[in-house]
Formats: structure tokens, C-alpha cells, sequence
């Protein structure tokens, strides 16, 4: 059992570190699976990595920040720091620099899912004008952002809606979606909406909210009902498309690559960790962060 925790750690500020007096934390959920898969499981955990703040001090090596700058960051998966302190000790390459339009809240509170979302879009799929994305459960927090980030780059979104709220709020955003897909009531089949809405020629892009692995009678939960069947996402793939998943269990059979192979078809795995997993994803951490995308305006 992993016991959640936060404290005042009182550390040594080594000279690329970055001391940050928090304004706002938000809390996300803590992958303990993934935690000891690579081996950074603990008893104790701090909680809270998506901080917002203003800098205090900074080491005698940082670059990127002086005294009074208003950051936004998240702290690495193994940070010894709890977003919920007062203060905390960062290393310079967690935090950029706050856009001044966005507030504190807002800005603790969208960063991981924006990251997220520039991920999937920009680093796995080359999302283009012209091209036509599906969002999955484009209601979301992850989902809007995906949704505003591909119109922002000028691609034709789709969007899946789990409930009549959830349609009604993507038909009010603005630009408008090409089509929101209402699969409430288990009645409509996306891939046959999805090449009807590209005429027949498939989506270049999909984001999905997790798969059915097995068959309806094996998943029954509420959640997976909503969700379509990997049989489905394969089929409304376009040639040349690029499958985003967020299924860790998800399985191909040989008739499902081969389908695959035959559309030159990708399939590529986001883990919202990955950029705190190796010192080469922070250099695309620092680029994504930087991005003017983040203010409220654009």
C-alpha cells in the first residue's frame, strides 16, 4: 500500500537548482504501477507535481530564470518535493517561463494535459493543416486542449461525446468541431460516422481514450461501454494515419497488423511520463512549455 504524503523538506539548493515559492498546485492521479516498473516505487510518495509560482532564488549556474519570475512546471517522478509546500527546490530544466494572460489556477491546472496534448499531436502524429484529427472524449480536459491545439493548427477535428452534457458543451466551442459523434447511447458506430464525415477516406489521426480489448460481454464496466473496439479505431484509420493510445495493455493480433501494414498505418503509445524518463525529453519538455500556445488567447 503506498501511504500519500507532503513536508517541508529543507534541501541543499544545488547550483542548477531553482527555488520557487508556490502559488498554486494541482493534484493528479500517481501511476504507483508505473513508479515500480521503473523502479523509483517508494513507501511514501509526495503529492502534488504540477506547480505554479514565483521564483525566489536561483543557483549560481541557472540560465533560464532570475529572481521574480512567475514560473509553471512539473516536478520530476522522482522529486523528493511536494507541490503543496510553500516553497520547494526545482531543477532549472522543470520550469518555464508563466504567460502573463494566464492565471495561477489555470496555469497548475492545464499544463499537464497541454503537455500531454502537444505530445500526441505535434511529437507522434506531425498534426498539419488539412489534416482531420479524432479526439475521443474531446469533453475532457486532455480532450479540449487536443481539440483546440489541432484547430490551432489547422486540422478538421471529430470528436466523441459520452453523454448529452458532453455534446452540448463541444458543440458550443469555438471554432466549431467538424462533428461531435454522441456514443451515449451505444447506438451510433464511429468508424461508419468518421468515414462518412472524411468521405470514405478515414481520419489521419486519431487520439483515443482508451480501447475495448475484449469482446462486450468481457467489458462491462460504465466507462469501457463508451469506448470503441480497437477493430474500430483500425478501421477508420485513413492511409498514412497515426493511432495515439493511452491503452498499456493494448493488443494487436496479426489481423489487426496487418490491416495495419497494409494502410503504412502507425501506432504510437503516449505516456504523459515519458519526458521525465530521460534527460533527451526535457530539451522537448523546454520547447513544448516555451510555446505561446499556452496563453489564454491564442
Amino acid at each position: 500500500t503506498q501511504l500519500l504524503h507532503f513536508r517541508y523538506q529543507s534541501q541543499n539548493q544545488k547550483d542548477n537548482d531553482v527555488k520557487v515559492q508556490v502559488r498554486a498546485c494541482a493534484l493528479s492521479w500517481i501511476d504507483t504501477k508505473l513508479l515500480s516498473e521503473i523502479k523509483l516505487e517508494k513507501e511514501l510518495l509526495p503529492v502534488g507535481r504540477e506547480i505554479s509560482g514565483v521564483v525566489l532564488e536561483v543557483g549560481r549556474k541557472v540560465t533560464f530564470f532570475q529572481p521574480d519570475d512567475e514560473v509553471v512546471g512539473i516536478l520530476p517522478l522522482d522529486s523528493e518535493e511536494s507541490g503543496l509546500c510553500e516553497v520547494i527546490v526545482v531543477h532549472e530544466h522543470y520550469l518555464v517561463r508563466k504567460p502573463e494572460k494566464v492565471c495561477w489556477v489555470e496555469a497548475a491546472g492545464t499544463v499537464r494535459d497541454g503537455v500531454r496534448a502537444y505530445t500526441a499531436l505535434h511529437y507522434l502524429s506531425q498534426v498539419s493543416p488539412g489534416k482531420t484529427v479524432l479526439v475521443m472524449d474531446g469533453a475532457s480536459p486532455f480532450g479540449t486542449i487536443a481539440i483546440q491545439l489541432a484547430q490551432h493548427r489547422g486540422a478538421k477535428v471529430i470528436s466523441t461525446a459520452y453523454s448529452l452534457e458532453d455534446k452540448q458543451y463541444l458543440e458550443r466551442l469555438r471554432p466549431p468541431v467538424a462533428r461531435v459523434i454522441d456514443v451515449s447511447n451505444g447506438k451510433i458506430d464511429v468508424a461508419e460516422s468518421c468515414l462518412e464525415e472524411t468521405g470514405g477516406l478515414g481520419v489521419d489521426i486519431v487520439l483515443d481514450a482508451g480501447v475495448k480489448l475484449y469482446s462486450a460481454e468481457d467489458e462491462s464496466t460504465s466507462k469501457s461501454q463508451f469506448l470503441p473496439h480497437k477493430h474500430d479505431i483500425i478501421t477508420l484509420l485513413g492511409v498514412g494515419g497515426h493511432w495515439i493510445t493511452t491503452e498499456k495493455n493494448l493488443q494487436l493480433d496479426p489481423p489487426d497488423s496487418r490491416s495495419l501494414f497494409l494502410k503504412g498505418a502507425t501506432v504510437s503509445f503516449l505516456n504523459d511520463e515519458i519526458w521525465n524518463l530521460s534527460n533527451i525529453q526535457q530539451g522537448k519538455y523546454l520547447y513544448i512549455l516555451s510555446m505561446d500556445i499556452l496563453n489564454t488567447d491564442s
